[in-house]
């Protein structure tokens, strides 16, 4: 059963530079029009299951003004919802107001997820962002004025001019703004972005992985579990729309340039705005293979610091891991742990966790 939906809002007030989502200028875009594209989908797909978490991701959910927000709450008003959802928004600091917040708490919102990813001037500049650390400290302030306590923060690291200060100035003041859950992210220079265009060369890699384990030591130290690869978490504040994902569960993904993964098939849903408020809204979607599905349980539950349960693999699947991947090898190797019926990646070896999977696979 889906009990999952992930929504995509695409429009932004500006363009990161790092950013190959699929996004586009809320100036140039007719939202009404998308919104309608969107109920449309949602109509035509959502099979009446009571949902246990929602998220609206983009994008900037958060650009849209009050009546475009009202009416995308109109239309999350088909989906049915459980008691106890975990009900997600993204927004960042520009375009978060006291009316915005007040009408997401009304609509059942009760996370937030904020994109901060630096304060220091000089990377807000390149990463064409647009907020001051004192606009972020207001910001946070009014969010958990206006009543939200479960609240996620971006932290972005590992900038091509990044000093080993820089970083530790943002690691503090992320750390000071006392929120529950921190996503964190090296930064990517993936093709077709702005910084990707420039041909810039990548962070030192020692000096990432001193930035990665810093993060691990200092989070480690306030409190936050590192239960994901890229996410910290207070206790009883993990993610639960993402665990679906790293779960390898079934979620809808409603939107342009969304994906999801529904009846043992996974959808990408088309780029194109144009095709998408047309109605030709999947872009490709293939029934997953058993074989596909254990590697993608195994993909997905090494992300997770906690690991793969040896229990729900065989209960799925009806075959010891043992029997599929090379688990005692990756073992004799020190890459993979194991501790109460859970295989995992050793925390010192996370920032080799592609190569260990690659491993696997082979």
């Amino acid at each position: 059963m889906t009990t999952s939906c992930y929504i995509h809002i695409p429009f932004c007030d500006d363009i990161c530079s790092y950013c190959d989502f699929c996004k586009i200028y809320k100036k140039s875009g007719n939202v009404i029009k998308y919104l309608n594209a969107l109920e449309q989908e949602i109509k035509n797909n959502y099979q009446e299951e009571v949902l246990k978490t929602i998220y609206i991701g983009g994008g900037t959910p958060s650009s849209l003004s009050l009546e475009e927000l009202k009416q995308l709450f109109s239309i999350l008003e088909h989906l049915k919802k459980d008691k106890k959802i975990e009900y997600t928004i993204e927004c960042n600091i520009e375009s978060i107001t006291r009316e915005k917040l007040e009408l997401f708490l009304q609509k059942g919102i009760n996370r937030i997820s904020i994109g901060i990813q630096t304060v220091d001037e000089k990377s807000i500049q390149k990463l064409n962002r647009h907020h001051t650390k004192e606009q972020v400290l207001d910001t946070i302030k009014l969010v958990k004025e206006v009543g939200f306590s479960n609240i996620n923060v971006d932290f972005m690291y590992a900038f091509p001019w990044q000093t080993k200060e820089m970083f530790l100035n943002d690691l503090q003041f992320f750390t000071s703004l006392e929120v529950p859950h921190i996503s964190t992210y090296s930064l990517i220079l993936e093709d077709h972005t702005i910084l990707g265009n420039k041909q810039l060369s990548p962070i030192n890699e020692e000096l990432e992985v001193w930035m990665f384990q810093t993060i691990q030591e200092q989070l480690s130290k306030l409190g936050y579990h590192h239960y994901e690869v890229s996410n910290f978490a207070k206790p009883n504040y993990e993610s639960k729309h993402n665990l679906v994902y790293w779960n390898n569960e079934p979620y809808y993904g409603f939107g342009v340039g969304a994906s999801g993964y529904v009846n043992h098939i996974r959808y990408e849903n088309t780029r194109s705005i144009q095709a998408y408020e047309q109605g030709r809204t999947i872009l490709e979607q293939h029934i997953v293979s058993k074989r596909e599905d254990m590697e993608n349980e195994c993909i997905l539950g090494l992300r997770k610091m906690k690991g793969i349960s040896k229990d729900i693999f065989k209960e799925k699947f009806h075959k010891e891991i043992e029997e599929v991947f090379p688990i005692k090898t990756l073992k004799e190797k020190q890459l993979l742990e194991e501790k109460n019926g859970f295989l995992f990646i050793p925390k010192d070896k996370i920032y080799i966790s592609n190569e260990i999977l690659i491993e696997f696979l082979a």
